[in-house]
């Protein structure tokens, strides 16, 4: 089987730091590779893999300002279908624009729809269900009245993500610094609760961090710690006595989420979008309507076994797990 896999090209795939369309990918080529599967990544030229890179475009667009993005979206795109004949089945990572290329070539087509930015989008996929196999990441993200294959949640490597069974009394926000990802809201609780609060994300909306973000952060009792990645990523993670996720967006997927609970930590987290699909409500976390409702989970937090919050993790959001129900649906659509 040989697969065309197309990432993103708004960050390095993997990422460095922030990146979480080009991570899934990332965790994806490599998890098909390590099973056999002959995979070509079309991504920067400046991304790593273990499978094939195939690329013309020389570095992320949000990375470096010499890179106009809806240009090199285009010479991207086209260098893959290009040469789509040499595949067995075009898995798209990258949102909607690969769809118009869909009915030039004859390569079956799966997109894994990463989250819907708004309901504008719609007429560049409900026309294409014919042609395209859509994949939810979570049934909350499920449009009303496309066509899916499947719903496939995302997966992570379980080992990167070191097991602290003490965590600390700290709180932790890790996400972008944006209204949608509840960062003002996690410092409300923090200061109404008399915990530390560690921040860490890319500031994403500056204004917002300027209004609401940067007059609280002092050090000490708000600490900003920017982006953060590698081995201090997965410390934060760990450390945390909980991860506030209170989020103002239904989210389709939510990473840190899981990947907090690899590590031992609960998420206190708003019940909207995925958040129920990824939390066990009292099990590996708290699911909450309002900040003060986040304020009393807090209280709650003891009553939390770290280890179950791993467990659950292991069992539902592996790697090796979304690799699978992967590969399941391209048999299904080449016939094997």
């Amino acid at each position: 089987m040989k697969i065309a896999m197309l990432a993103p090209i708004a960050w390095h795939t993997p990422p460095r730091h922030y990146g979480p369309w080009e991570l899934v990918t990332s965790l994806l080529t490599e998890a098909l590779v390590a099973r056999g599967v002959d995979v070509t990544l079309f991504a920067t030229l400046d991304s790593h893999t273990s499978g094939t890179l195939a690329g013309v475009v020389p570095a992320p667009y949000s990375e470096d300002p010499s890179i106009d993005a809806k240009v090199w979206e285009f010479r991207h795109l086209a260098h893959l279908f290009e040469r789509a004949g040499e595949f067995d089945l075009i898995h798209n990572q990258a949102d909607f624009p690969a769809h118009a290329f869909s009915r030039l070539v004859d390569t079956p087509m799966v997109t894994t729809i990463h989250g819907f930015s708004s309901d504008r989008i719609m007429p560049m996929y409900q026309p294409y269900e014919d042609r395209v196999h859509y994949v939810a990441i979570s049934e909350a993200d499920r449009a009303a009245g496309l066509r899916y294959a499947a719903t496939i949640h995302h997966g992570i490597v379980l080992d990167d993500f070191p097991f602290d069974a003490g965590g600390s009394d700290d709180l932790l926000f890790f996400g972008r610094i944006h209204p949608d990802k509840g960062a003002a809201e996690a410092i409300a609780v923090a200061q109404a609760t008399g915990r530390r609060l560690h921040m860490a994300g890319i500031v994403q909306d500056q204004g917002y961090h300027e209004r609401a973000v940067a007059p609280h952060v002092d050090g000490e009792r708000v600490v900003y710690d920017g982006a953060v990645g590698g081995v201090a990523r997965t410390r934060m993670l760990g450390q945390a006595a909980a991860l506030l996720h209170l989020i103002n967006f239904d989210e389709p997927f939510g990473l840190s989420v899981i990947e907090a609970m690899a590590c031992g930590t609960p998420v206190i987290a708003v019940r909207r979008g995925s958040m129920p699909e990824l939390i066990d409500d009292g099990v590996t976390g708290f699911l909450v309507d309002s900040v003060d409702e986040a304020i009393a989970a807090v209280a709650r937090i003891g009553e939390i076994d770290r280890a179950a919050c791993r467990a659950a993790v292991a069992a539902r959001f592996t790697v090796e797990r979304m690799a699978d129900r992967y590969l399941a649906l391209y048999r299904g659509i080449l016939g094997e």
